[in-house]
């Protein structure tokens, strides 16, 4: 039984809403179905990216425009994945698509420096604060891969502080205890937001610690805004015992002008980013502190080696040039953002006229659902119960034309306004009306 305030739902009753909901949705994708079956054959499961399947099966997107996606079956949705955040300008953006349209004019896979990526970088530097120098690669996974990497072999020691339920890319996912396909790192896990137990971690740790490495707001972990007494907590303690502090900043870059360390006045030692820094092209890049970042100058005797066939690519340059100079400028960045928060807001009133238990974390244009009864302040407050309540709040609201990942995370783009907006609280309304009874209750 799952226990709410004044009534207990069963797990059959809860199974059998989310068959008949699964039902509907087998029903009115068939061609979506039948694509998933055919792939099953090349593509262990149908896919390529496991983030992107869940049962019965994904949909199969045949193209978009502006914050909308098509389906394979004809229908339009609403796109508020986003490309698990990487998609801040939208599917269709006629700056981004020139400056990738000029790039393929004048030429791919020139094999040399080019005349865009040191104007880029210097774009960064300018912008984040953190960053004193900055190296490109092809994803936020190579971005932490390297940044981990150089802590180990600079600080000459080998243990990485991680947080529970902490994602950094494919090989570094310490979700559910992590993967047996991580990096073999030894890695000890804090709980996030936990200021004395990670403190205590940290001194326990000592002279043998390289890194922290966290997000200064849990993505994959259900977005999760950090405590600033936590994140200076970190920064004390590394500073004194001359570990250094690695921000993951793949996805919540886009949560301000600055990213979020520039925002909040954080001073790490190295920054990751990644996701729509690349325009909708492939990218990675990591930086900070010019003392550390020098060690990958070739001309520097004792130099990191540092490879990457499509680290500098013309397409990933130019689109990212565009999209950061021409399209997310300082108004857009904090009108999107704005946006995000007025959602966020206008969810967790719903909720509550409602009288469902559950809440929407988040921070600006990034946001996650949970239907928990508690404050949600780190990821242990999450239970199994929500993940089932989640699942229903995804197909149903797929079947509404809306597309919003399994895990009840939502990530706005740039098209998306006041309009989409209106239409997806009238949706999610409709929602807890039709489903109230398999939901916990205040």
């Amino acid at each position: 039984m799952m226990e709410n305030k004044g009534r207990s739902v069963s797990n059959s009753d809860m199974d059998a809403a989310l068959l008949a909901s699964r039902q509907r949705f087998i029903d009115a994708n068939p061609k979506s179905l039948q694509r998933h079956q055919e792939a099953s054959a090349s593509l262990p499961g149908g896919n390529t990216r496991a983030v992107l399947y869940y049962p019965p099966f994904p949909l199969t997107f045949t193209g978009g425009e502006g914050c909308r996606v098509r389906t394979l079956d004809g229908q339009t949705l609403i796109d508020m994945v986003s490309e698990y955040s990487a998609g801040v300008y939208g599917h269709t953006d006629p700056v981004i698509a020139e400056a990738m349209k000029a790039a393929v004019d004048s030429g791919l896979a020139l094999g040399g420096p080019n005349t865009v990526e040191a104007q880029y970088a210097a774009l960064l530097v300018d912008r984040f604060p953190a960053y004193e120098r900055v190296r490109f690669c092809n994803s936020g996974t190579e971005a932490n891969i390297m940044a981990l990497s150089m802590a180990r072999a600079i600080t000459g020691r080998s243990n990485i502080i991680a947080m529970t339920a902490g994602y950094h890319g494919g090989v570094l996912t310490y979700v559910g205890g992590g993967s047996v396909l991580n990096l073999p790192f030894p890695v000890s896990f804090a709980t996030y937001n936990d200021i004395e137990g990670t403190r205590a971690m940290i001194r326990a740790a000592g002279s043998d610690l390289a890194a922290v490495i966290l997000e200064p707001m849990l993505g994959g972990g259900g977005c999760i805004p950090a405590n600033p007494e936590f994140m200076q907590m970190i920064r004390e303690e590394t500073r004194r015992i001359d570990a250094l502090m690695i921000l993951d900043e793949v996805m919540t870059s886009r949560l301000d002008y600055r990213a979020l360390h520039g925002a909040d006045g954080m001073t790490p030692d190295l920054v990751t980013m990644g996701k729509y820094l690349g325009g909708g092209a492939s990218f990675g890049c990591f930086g900070g502190r010019a003392d550390l970042m020098d060690w990958f100058d070739p001309s520097r005797p004792g130099a990191f080696s540092h490879g990457g066939t499509f680290n500098n690519n013309i397409l990933s340059m130019s689109a990212g040039m565009a999209g950061m100079t021409k399209v997310l400028t300082e108004e857009a960045c904090k009108a999107f953002n704005d946006r995000g928060d007025a959602l966020r807001e206008q969810m967790c009133e719903t909720l509550a006229r409602h009288r469902i238990a559950g809440t929407v974390s988040g921070r600006g244009s990034l946001m996650a659902l949970h239907f928990v009864l508690e404050p949600v302040t780190t990821p242990a407050t999450l239970d199994s119960g929500n993940q089932r309540h989640l699942g229903l709040f995804h197909v149903e609201m797929l079947l509404r034309g809306f597309y919003v990942a399994p895990r009840g995370m939502i990530a706005l783009s740039l098209p998306f306004g006041a309009a989409e907006a209106a239409e997806f609280i009238a949706a999610f309304d409709d929602f807890l009306s039709q489903n109230h009874q398999y939901l916990p209750t205040l």
